[in-house]
């Protein structure tokens, strides 16, 4: 089915029109139209075309009022202050146009008119180290956007940059070697994520021990780095164990996120080895990079340092290694070159964003990047604790990401539970299915809500309130409707166009009908917030209209019922499709 035009783009044709025909020789002019408090839509372009065309703007707005016919889409237009139009829509408009999206599968979304292909880069946990709090935003972040994305029709393909490469392997690989049951299971049954963090973790702080403490091992170690960017098969094969370790325990983490990772977009730093040394000459051969004191640099006069030099991106050490911005611009030319990407999108913590502006301008300097090909960094802010301070635990330490989540899903249980025992509706089996679902998704949420360069507060009272804007009250919001509809009886939701709306169904309406421009303004400027904040906006609505217009009891005419019914269940299916493009569940029953 193809989209379904919303009535704020219905009503910006007519009056665009409209202005075309009062001043032809001005051309196209935006009406400027926005929701608006006075009536449903107000078109302000008027003031703008006024002062070009040097005409009375209060004048030709009303030359413009008379050119647009009233009746089927617009009720009622009227002239405002020096020249803004107030456009107040039909009730049968409304309920027309949300027929239409209630009947198709996608709710009248449009497709991107241009889809091309974004890689998106996020979730990049390092291997043989645990997962802490710094992790989560990127990992959500970067999930949402990989949902609305493909939602408006983009190919995307997904990349998780682990750090799997550098010097520590060299310790770990040569520890290993000399303890080679370190990493053996318990069992041959499956290994939970646990037990593999807790291999990781025992052989990485013995490993450090004997380095720091040892100097025969800890040149032994240092040859075994040697061996691993050599590609000597034994240390290889060694250092592979540590990747398949640490990815049972990377998945069980993102499952528990209820995010699903699939093998073949887990594409680390070792991936890219091959291609450094060819990245380091086509940029050398090229002149984008120099040699300073032995080092191949790009330099910037827009980023200088303390001492007033400019600062460079090294992209190969004095001593022939390889930093990340080698490991990066590989990256680069492997997304363009080979997945044929026209968007590369970084999921990176803002505090790394002047490493991307070098690499990113230096990509383009080298032609890598240009007016078909953007690269651009989602940067996002830091989780605090609720004393406003970078997020650690008691003795100072960085949060396990397990624990954070294990404890959102605890707390968020009990909520459930206790909200239930004054209804008896769940069996203990929906309990803990739910409190899992609710407390996932009041991580995930109050992340998302949060606009993602700004830094939030981490308050798990706070995120499962049934109150306020969390996830919890959207997902309660949900499945209120589910339950109403359940409720209903012989009843069934069904459009009556004919019938005059009460204020609360006219709000309800016209937000509905907003979904398909917040969709592809979210996806335009990479912002979930955009989405979450419409939720919230939704069921607030929802409730007005609940409180308002009563649907089943006492039980309205037959077809008011029946309208009440519709906008019910559209309401539903736009918060449950609105939850899944964060990445977040909305139980039946709660």
């Amino acid at each position: 089915m193809a989209s379904v035009p919303s009535l704020a783009s219905s009503v910006d044709q007519r009056v665009a029109d409209a202005l075309a025909s009062a001043l032809p020789e001005a051309g196209a002019t935006d009406p400027l139209l926005r929701r608006s408090d006075r009536a449903d839509f107000q078109a302000n372009g008027i003031l703008a075309l006024a002062k070009k065309a040097k005409a009375n703007p209060r004048e030709l707005a009303t030359t413009v009022v008379e050119a647009i016919a009233t009746g089927d889409l617009i009720r009622e237009i009227e002239v405002s202050g020096p020249g803004f139009l107030n456009i107040t829509i039909t009730d049968r408009a409304i309920i027309e146009t949300l027929a239409a999206r209630a009947a198709d599968d996608r709710l009248g979304v449009a497709l991107a008119a241009n889809p091309g292909t974004t890689v998106i880069d996020y979730a990049q946990p390092n291997v043989a180290k645990e997962m802490h709090v710094g992790h989560l935003r990127s990992a959500v972040i970067g999930a949402a956007m990989v949902e609305i994305l493909e939602f408006t029709g983009e190919t995307v393909v997904r990349r998780h940059h682990i750090g799997d490469w550098g010097t520590q392997f060299g310790m770990l690989i040569q520890y290993l070697l000399e303890h080679p049951h370190e990493l053996d299971h318990k069992s041959d049954e499956e290994v939970s994520g646990e037990e593999a963090m807790s291999n990781l973790n025992r052989l990485y702080k013995a490993s450090r021990a004997v380095f720091d403490s040892d100097e025969d091992f800890k040149t032994r170690a240092r040859a075994r780095v040697v061996g691993l960017q050599a590609g000597d098969p034994e240390t290889l094969a060694l250092w592979q164990r540590f990747v398949d370790e640490s990815k049972i325990y990377f998945y069980s983490v993102f499952n528990k996120l209820d995010m699903d990772i699939q093998d073949e977009d887990v594409v680390g730093e070792s991936g890219y080895n091959d291609m450094l040394v060819e990245t380091c000459k086509l940029l050398e051969d090229s002149g984008v990079a120099v040699r300073s004191n032995g080092a191949l640099c790009v330099f910037f006069d827009e980023y200088k340092g303390q001492d007033g030099n400019p600062t460079p991106l090294i992209v190969q050490k004095s001593d022939g290694g390889f930093g990340y911005a080698a490991t990066d611009l590989s990256a680069i030319r492997d997304r363009v070159g080979n997945l044929k990407a026209s968007t590369l999108l970084y999921v990176v913590d803002a505090r790394q964003s002047l490493h991307f502006k070098m690499v990113f301008e230096t990509a383009r300097r080298a032609g890598w990047l240009n007016d078909e090909v953007k690269a651009v960094q989602l940067a996002f802010g830091t989780v605090l604790g609720k004393d406003g301070k970078p997020f650690k635990t008691r003795e100072g330490e960085t949060v396990r990401l397990v624990d954070l989540l294990d404890e959102a899903v605890e707390r968020a249980t009990t909520v459930v539970r206790d909200k239930d025992a004054e209804r008896g509706l769940l069996s203990e089996e929906e309990i803990v299915e739910n409190g899992l679902q609710v407390g996932i998704g009041a991580v995930k949420y109050a992340d998302l809500s949060t606009s993602a360069a700004r830094d939030y507060k981490f308050d798990l009272d706070q995120m499962v309130s049934l109150t306020g804007d969390t996830s919890v009250y959207l997902q309660y919001a949900y499945a209120r409707i589910r339950s109403i509809l359940r409720n209903a009886g012989d009843r069934s939701p069904v459009a009556h166009p004919e019938l005059e709306l009460a204020p609360a169904e006219r709000a309800l309406g016209l937000h509905l009908d907003a979904f398909g421009a917040l969709v592809e303004e979210a996806a335009a400027e990479y912002a979930p917030h955009k989405v979450a904040a419409y939720l919230y906006q939704l069921a607030s609505l929802f409730t007005t209209f609940y409180t308002e217009c009563p649907v089943v009891k006492p039980q309205p005419e037959l077809v008011v019922g029946e309208n009440r019914l519709f906008l019910c269940e559209l309401t539903a299916r736009t918060l449950n499709k609105g939850m899944s493009l964060l990445g977040i569940r909305t139980p039946e029953k709660l």
